[in-house]
């Protein structure tokens, strides 16, 4: 490895929401921990947001708020923004990537990124987007394997008040931990500044060939780094035997291993029982492939942890599945468990939770709550008291449609919110098929009949030759919400998500060529696309939704973007009021003391190649400004202030643009 720096039922009953019986946590929550124990309500203490103007952390601050208290830019003048600067990302790879996920970090003057397939780490002078300097740790082979060989979401950020370092996660799976300054390896960290991520797993991985990594940065909580991973799409494994997603924390000092939080429960954990038929021995996954939400007033820190191996079978691995898509708290310092509650018992419809949890202080029924929300892509908002684990509203299991998919193992019930209200559809019944036109609907019908249709967690099918060509799940596998996530307002107490209204087909085919798993996801021939070329589900087809934390329900709802045009154009809908249909993109929101702000997305319908970055009024949704970009927002968006005078960048690519950063600032 050569490195570069240059400087330029019953069964279940134990294992649902189950707070632990006593709270651990540093020092500074010590006192609040004696309060809970005598019945006392604890202080609250705010979740601001991004503080000072700076942009430490991958969503703006450890809770993962994306919200900025700055109102330089505001509803009087937003319409004004002008490009202060473009940096492109186009040398950087074997090839330009144009699907750029990344969000900046900013701070004292220089923006932090990665870049290009190599996933190059990077500074950029926050006024200029002059390169500062790189680095690239070469991988050769292990780096080719990687199952995420892009840019990622970005890199973190540690400070003791003298050292600052930023930490890079390589496609190939080792964190590298580089001097601020110069973009130096910190030779006091690990070795020579790199630790092995594929080491410590507590089940052996072949450095090479094992496809195990991780494209989203990890977060730092106090002196110790915690980092997820992430395996390749489990639609199709080729094997049942994979590498787990146990997730560790380290020395942000000295690289060193301090724990290991096994996602898999190992023989005398919690939860070790609900793998069934010793499947905890080789089944893999069970990761934290989306970013990580920390409290570090209180040394927590909240993992969303997606399924086990695969996304779509369950048979080889029976039982609930602790601590699979779930949403854990662990006390960073120890990575011992503080709470944790299951979203999806044994899941096989790719539900994980997709975003990082979002901490928020909000105020229900007249009780302060220091509340933490996990979206979904089910469109469901699960709310907890981010100290005990307590559900803010209820949350019901009820009884759920059970499959005929053989060897497969069914859990009987699945817990539903009853607050805050679903921000998006669920389940596919006829009235929810494509009808524009009389003839549209006529062929949705048709195309319906091949299909299995139902309620939300209908389960998947199998393929039959001629015959059920899968089931058609709505919210589909990419949600729902997904990986940018949703952005709180800490004033108003809103929540604002985007989410997509689009669905999968979910049908599952024996094939011994290609794993050894009974079932694996078939490529049907009826995917998302319905009557002559248009989706089969009917508008609008991506949303951005304000709920209020104080009582569950929702301010608002818009579509998330103009009518695509081969929608607008097409023959099929000539004379034909078509509405505001919004796009199923995977849309940033960037929430300031003024404004939200959403970008266009990326994705399936993005066949043009013009993005726009709008500003909406954060009371109604109404739609204040719209910023023209050079392609589609595929970052999240963020805001700092440098100079005194207020920025947003965000990263833009699509097809035939390559992937570069856009640094928006008012003229002057």
């Amino acid at each position: 490895m050569d490195s570069s720096s240059t400087t330029t039922s019953s069964r279940r009953a134990p294992i649902r929401a189950t707070p632990a019986p006593t709270v651990r946590g540093p020092a500074p929550f010590a006192a609040i921990a004696a309060l809970v124990a005598l019945g006392a309500a604890a202080p609250l203490t705010a979740q601001g947001g991004a503080d000072d103007g700076e942009w430490r952390y991958w969503a703006g601050d450890a809770g993962s708020t994306r919200y900025a208290a700055l109102d330089q830019i505001d509803a009087s003048n937003v319409a004004e923004l002008e490009t202060a600067w473009r940096w492109r990302a186009r040398n950087f790879g074997p090839r330009p990537e144009t699907y750029y996920r990344v969000t900046p970090l900013y701070v004292d003057g220089v923006l932090y990124v990665t870049a290009g397939f190599r996933r190059v780490a990077v500074a950029i002078d926050a006024g200029t987007g002059e390169t500062l300097w790189t680095y690239r740790l070469d991988e050769g082979e292990r780096g080719a394997n990687a199952p995420r060989g892009n840019s990622g979401r970005g890199v973190a950020y540690w400070t003791d008040g003298e050292m600052e370092r930023v930490l890079l996660i390589t496609p190939g799976y080792h964190m590298v931990s580089l001097d601020a300054d110069t973009g130096l390896p910190d030779r006091g960290f690990g070795v020579d500044g790199v630790v092995d991520l594929k080491q410590g797993l507590g089940r052996p991985v072949d450095p090479i060939e094992d496809r195990i990594g991780s494209s989203s940065p990890p977060i730092v909580v106090g002196d110790v780094i915690v980092v997820g991973a992430a395996l390749p799409q489990g639609g199709r494994p080729p094997t049942k035997e994979m590498p787990p997603g146990h997730v560790r924390g380290y020395d942000a000092r000295t690289g060193e291993q301090l724990w290991t939080f096994h996602t898999i429960p190992q023989p005398g954990e919690l939860g070790h029982e609900t793998w069934e038929a010793s499947s905890w021995e080789y089944t893999g996954n069970a990761a934290v492939w989306t970013p990580l939400t920390a409290d570090p007033e209180l040394g927590y820190v909240y993992l969303p942890v997606e399924a086990g191996t695969g996304d779509y079978y369950g048979g080889h691995r029976p039982g609930d599945n602790l601590y699979s898509q779930s949403l854990v708290c662990l006390d960073a310092r120890t990575g011992e468990r503080v709470w944790h509650f299951q979203t999806v018992h044994h899941g096989i419809w790719d539900f994980d939770p997709p975003a990082a949890p979002i901490l928020m202080d909000i105020t229900v029924d007249g009780r302060e709550i220091r509340a933490v929300a996990q979206i979904s892509k089910q469109s469901f908002t699960y709310v907890f008291d981010r100290v005990t684990g307590e559900p803010v509203w209820p949350i019901e299991e009820r009884p759920v449609p059970i499959g005929d998919v053989p060897g497969e193992w069914y859990a009987p019930t699945q817990p539903f919110p009853t607050l805050p209200v679903p921000y998006d559809r669920h389940g596919v019944t006829e009235d929810d098929l494509m009808d524009l036109t009389p003839e549209l609907k006529a062929e949705a019908l048709e195309i319906a009949e091949q299909l299995v249709l139902g309620e939300l967690y209908t389960p998947p099918s199998v393929i039959v030759e001629g015959g059920t060509q899968g089931t058609l799940i709505l919210p589909g596998s990419l949600g729902g919400a997904n990986w940018p996530g949703a952005a709180f307002d800490p004033e108003t107490q809103r929540l604002y998500v985007p989410s997509a209204t689009w669905p999968t087909v979910i049908g599952l085919v024996n094939d011994p060529e290609s794993s050894n798993m009974n079932f694996i996801a078939g490529r049907p021939r009826l995917e998302r696309r319905g009557p002559q070329g248009l989706p089969i589900i009917k508008p609008p087809w991506g949303r951005i939704t304000a709920l209020d934390m104080k009582t569950g329900q929702k301010v608002w709802t818009i579509a998330n973007d103009d009518t695509p045009a081969f929608i607008r154009d097409h023959p099929a809908l000539e004379g034909v009021d078509v509405p505001r249909t919004g796009r199923p993109e995977r849309a940033g929101l960037l929430a300031t003391s003024t404004l939200l702000f959403a970008g266009t997305g990326g994705g399936s319908m993005s066949s043009d190649t013009t993005g726009v970055l709008r500003a909406h009024d954060r009371d109604t949704g109404e739609i204040l400004a719209e910023i023209e970009l050079p392609s589609h927002q595929t970052g999240v968006p963020m805001t700092y202030m440098h100079e005194g005078r207020q920025y947003v960048v965000v990263a833009v690519g699509g097809r035939g643009v390559t992937a570069e950063l856009v640094a928006l600032r008012l003229p002057g």
